[in-house]
């Protein structure tokens, strides 16, 4: 197990939220509550083969990533149930995550990216594995639920 700190303490005098130590001692360097030249000049593209923001490379304000990036995430998700529905299919998980970094010139923390991943299953009722498939399974439960009244 690691032991992380962060300004004095873990969570002590100069937290806040994850978004670095503004003004707090980190390390010898002190923060100020500006934006590093790195920071200023960060830029996000979506590497994806989808129609969605950020195909061109676009500055994101730090204070607004997280949002922005969720935001941009969810286009991915709701791409794929459009893509269940007009295919026939179902999405069975999306799941969508938010990656952090540390900025080496400044030391804040920021949204660094983020990845979605879909699952779509399809039903095709002339695969004659499917066929089989069901069939198994109606073998396999049938009579299970019998409800006998002996009145």
């Amino acid at each position: 197990m690691s032991d992380m700190s962060v300004g004095r303490s873990a969570y002590g005098a100069g937290y806040d939220n994850g978004y670095g130590n503004y003004g707090d001692d980190f390390g010898g360097k002190k923060f100020s509550s500006g934006e590093c030249q790195t920071c200023k000049n960060r830029m996000y593209q979506d590497g994806s083969n989808e129609m969605v923001s950020f195909k061109a490379a676009g500055h994101i304000d730090p204070d607004n990533a997280a949002s922005v990036v969720m935001s941009h995430e969810q286009e991915h998700v709701s791409n794929a149930y459009q893509k269940a529905e007009m295919e026939g299919g179902e999405v069975v998980r999306a799941n969508v995550r938010l990656n952090t970094s540390i900025c080496p010139e400044c030391g804040r923390s920021y949204i660094s990216g983020g990845v979605t991943s879909t699952q779509i299953r399809y039903t095709n009722e002339d695969n004659p594995y499917q066929k089989d498939l069901k069939s198994t399974d109606a073998a396999r439960v049938k009579g299970a639920s019998v409800d006998i009244d002996a009145g």
